[in-house]
This record gives C-alpha cells, structure tokens and sequence, in this order.
C-alpha cells in the first residue's frame, strides 16, 4: 500500500484531476469534499465527489462547514475550508493558478513573497501541498476527459466582482495577447525563482534578533524589514507602513510608535518590546 495521503476534492477539474494522478501514482487516497453550505447544489457536488473515488477506489470523506458572518465572503470561506482539512493536505492548485496569484499579489502590492506565489508547500498551516504546479487547466481537463467525468461548475467564477475572475478572464488574455505568447509559463517560472530568493533571505533574516534594536538598525534593511515582518506576522503578515514604523523605532529615529490591532511598539535599553497600546479616552 503506498503513502497515504487526503486530496482537497471540490468536484473541478483540478481537484479531480488530483484526485485520478494521486492514485494512479500508488498513493492511498482520501478525498476530502468540503461543503460551505453556500449554493443548494452543493450537496450534489458531494456526491459527484464520491462517485469519482469509487471509481478509482479512493476513499471518500465529506464535511460541511458553516461560514461565518463579515466582509469578504472568499476569504471567509478559505479559512472555513482550511481549518476543516488536515493540515498536509493536497490541493489541485495549477499553473494557471500560479500566474493567476501572482498578478493578483502584484495588483495588491505585494512584495517579493507575494511575487513568489503558490508554494509547492505551503498554505495557511505551511504544510499544505500543491503538487500540479506544473500542470496547465487544460491538462486538468484532459484528464478528467479521459476519466470520463464531467466536472463541477462553480458558478462563482464567472462572478466578475471577485478580482481573481477578472484576472482569469480579462487582465491575463489581454496580457497574453499583447505579449504575443502564454505569460502563464513565464509567470510560474518567475514564481519559482522568487520563492527561491525569498527562501534564502528568509534564512538570513532568521540570524537576526527583532527585539535587539542594535542589531535590527545595523542590518541590511532588507534583512531587517523581513525579520520584523516575522516577528509581527500572526494570522496575516503586518504592511509596509508598520514595518518601516518598527523600523524607526530600531534606529532611534523615534521612541515608539503604534500599530494597527492596538499594539505599541517601544524601545528601551537597546530593547524592543511590543505591548497592548493604551486606551484612548
């Protein structure tokens, strides 16, 4: 019996897709089918789902999740589907997918770790795995073709208020077609060497102690900016504006200073420190 492992299973053409090349590959298959209780059909799509792990002789797992309430319905539903799935889980993330997001982290103003897209590894518990990287939509397809299954729709990806439909449907092929050629390639292949790039400095910036105020001002700035990136980072990594804030608190430039979230960052004795800020009256 191979390695056994759990495919994040929407019913696409992604994730079946995954779902087929992991167990062609002898690995012992779970797919997971996560239900947000967001569309009536959902409860079909789980049985879609299950259909196409009989037929390889996977096993199937189905888990509903309630979404909770706010702004930003996509995200809330990523953070719901996520913290069902086991943490290693596998994911059907393409190419198309990669240069997708990477377009999208640089229309948000990301820096490098944004321009370095989809890890192989990675996710929101840093152990999720995404191994079609290398795979293109249309080869997804493909499979599922020679499956002979026919995948889910989504409806919500012809939802052009959601900023990654446009870049799928408009920002790419209008891209692609004043290029000449397919960016898709070219922007997964910059994605690895950023990740790479991004991979290193991290190590680098690891050597660096956030609180030690002397060692933060006389580092690159670079280093600097990172290390203070990661020591701020809870569940989603701090801006720009708050790190160059940490900053000049390190180089004297200014005692403290206060950051989103309520915090207040302080300098004492060559020492910072990060503490709640006071209470306004």
């Amino acid at each position: 019996m191979g390695t056994s492992v759990s495919c994040a299973v929407s019913g696409g053409a992604d994730s079946l897709a995954l779902l087929a090349l992991a167990v062609a590959g002898g690995l012992h298959v779970t797919a997971i089918h996560v239900d947000h209780g967001l569309r009536p059909e959902s409860a079909t799509e789980a049985n879609i789902v299950r259909s196409a792990a009989e037929a390889v002789c996977a096993q199937f797992q189905a888990v509903t999740v309630e979404v909770g309430q706010g702004p930003n319905l996509e995200a809330r539903a990523r953070q719901a589907r996520y913290q069902a799935l086991p943490d290693d889980v596998l994911t059907g993330h393409t190419a198309d997918d990669q240069a997708e997001t990477v377009l999208l982290n640089i229309l948000r103003g990301a820096g490098l770790d944004g321009l370095a897209g989809i890890r192989p590894t990675g996710g929101p518990s840093q152990c999720v795995g995404h191994p079609l990287l290398a795979i293109r939509r249309s080869e997804t397809e493909a499979v599922c073709q020679l499956m002979g299954w026919t995948p889910v729709s989504d409806p919500s990806n012809n939802d052009h208020a959601l900023l990654r439909n446009r870049i799928r449907q408009q920002i790419l092929p209008l891209l692609n077609q004043a290029a000449h050629r397919d960016l898709t390639p070219i922007l997964s292949r910059q994605a690895a060497l950023m990740a790479d790039d991004s991979a290193l400095l991290d190590e680098l910036a690891a050597e660096i102690d956030p609180t030690d105020a002397k060692a933060v001002a006389a580092a690159p700035v670079a280093l600097a900016r990172r290390a203070i990136r990661k020591w701020l980072s809870g569940a989603h990594p701090p801006d720009a504006a708050s790190v160059e804030r940490v900053l000049a608190v390190a180089r004297g430039e200014v005692i403290a200073c206060e950051l989103p979230g309520g915090f207040r960052i302080s300098r004492t004795n060559q020492r910072i420190s990060i503490t709640s800020a006071p209470a306004q009256d």
